[in-house]
């Protein structure tokens, strides 16, 4: 990515039209980084994410005593796995502002036992991980908190397992059952281990790309809906010699609102409707809101005539994709509501806040409850300045102000501090910029 120390402007562009490698998954990228660290044997993984996240992540498995290489200038690695246990029992963790590396890692950390401490940046001190220490402690995992109760530093030490049998909410966050269940296998040497979900689980997709990562790995979860999950006894991580990295769908979503704003075609590539991500049924809201989506076994392309409909719908399942909605709502012809997306609020930043304080500038009006947004396009996209919150979603689909639909046109727009889409995709408007065009033919 260009150096961008403070702002990036975008014109208005007349229309979209292009194809889009995408980067790898963040979600399947970390995951699939920590099980080969767990894991008996070598794994090479090709297409991983190159991001903030991933680096996090590589980072802190390096401290840990596992080893791994880089293939040249590519983005394929080789992990050599620790058989079950890290070879660093004493070790200082900076986990930054990622998710999904700070909790699994929690978790494993936790139940292998030794002495760890773990902070980050001041907003993942903001970030809750209570819901999954308790459910550790309560087992007999010793996690301290080094700051506020509920909240990263933590400060991990051997602990005495007493029990197999855990519980969790499930309201909060997806990453904590995920956190649980990565650190199962290495429970599960003589005994079997449960997981019970205590009230409604959001965002299941992500717990399916859990679950089927694990078993590319050698081991199968039996569960019980979404109430319950088992590990049979005697299981435990195994290489699958090689694995590949699926194209991030929640990034999908910008380029393929795109060409629902903005005529298109817009294709991208590196992930399809078969993908283990719940992500890709981003497309299923743009239908809804009358695009036209075709697809392959790799592939999704969206065009349409630039007039969207107003949508009103659920979007648990997809809360990082449904930010681009929010912002493709400016370009419908009348008010859509987002609901059921309270996880919003303990993200990157508290996105309910943040998008409704950015969509007002660009004229919009804005309802939000505690888990609900409701957008009413104003008449004209007012020219503005996006204030990005060091989120990268906020920074990525905000971009789509720019853009001219049926409806309305777009308008310049100021992303300020741009640099924080390298969480997930740091080339992300390069790649933009790339289909965001005025020329007609």
């Amino acid at each position: 990515m260009k150096h961008y120390p403070h702002y990036l402007d975008l014109q208005p562009a007349m229309h979209a039209r292009g194809v889009v490698q995408l980067p790898g998954s963040k979600s399947i990228s970390n995951r699939t980084l920590l099980m080969a660290a767990l894991a008996n044997g070598t794994t090479q993984i090709l297409d991983l994410l190159a991001s903030d996240d991933t680096h996090v992540m590589l980072t802190a498995l390096q401290t840990l005593g596992i080893k791994w290489e880089q293939v040249g200038e590519t983005r394929n690695y080789v992990v050599h796995g620790g058989n079950g246990a890290f070879p660093v029992h004493q070790a200082d963790l900076f986990m930054g502002n990622a998710g999904t590396a700070i909790r699994p890692l929690t978790a494993a950390l936790a139940v292998l036992g030794g002495d760890y401490t773990l902070h980050g940046v001041s907003r993942m001190h903001e970030r809750p991980i209570g819901d999954l220490v308790d459910a550790l402690n309560a087992i007999g995992t010793q996690i301290e908190y080094r700051g506020v109760t509920g909240y990263p530093p933590l400060h991990i030490q051997r602990g005495h397992i007493h029990a197999q049998r855990m519980q969790v909410r499930g309201n909060v966050s997806s990453q904590f059952l995920t956190a649980l269940l990565m650190a199962a296998p290495l429970m599960a040497k003589e005994h079997a281990v449960s997981i019970e979900v205590i009230g409604e689980l959001i965002s299941k997709p992500y717990i399916e790309i859990t679950l089927k990562l694990m078993r590319r790995f050698g081991v199968e979860v039996a569960r019980d809906g979404w109430r319950s999950f088992t590990l049979a006894a005697g299981q435990h991580y195994v290489s699958p010699g090689s694995i590949r990295v699926e194209g991030d769908a929640s990034s999908a979503s910008y380029f393929l609102a795109a060409g629902a704003i903005a005529g298109g075609p817009v294709r991208v590539q590196g992930v399809g409707l078969d993908s283990i991500q719940g992500d890709v049924r981003f497309v299923d809201a743009l239908q809804q809101m009358g695009a036209t989506i075709t697809t392959g076994d790799n592939w999704i392309e969206v065009q349409s005539t630039g007039v969207l409909k107003a949508i009103d719908a659920d979007f648990n399942h997809i809360p990082d994709a449904a930010m681009t909605i929010a912002v493709a709502a400016l370009y419908a012809d009348g008010p859509s509501t987002l609901r059921n997306i309270g996880s919003w609020r303990v993200k990157e930043t508290d996105r309910i806040a943040a998008m409704a304080t950015e969509l007002r500038k660009l004229g919009a009006q804005v309802e939000e409850g505690d888990d609900y947004l409701r957008v009413t396009p104003p008449v004209h996209i007012a020219k503005a300045t996006i204030d990005t919150y060091d989120d990268h979603r906020m920074a990525m689909c905000f971009s789509l102000a720019s853009l001219d639909g049926a409806a309305r046109r777009g308008n310049a727009i100021r992303i300020n501090d741009p640099k924080c889409v390298a969480k997930t995709f740091p080339d992300y408007f390069d790649v933009f910029s790339q289909i965001a065009q005025n020329d007609l033919f």
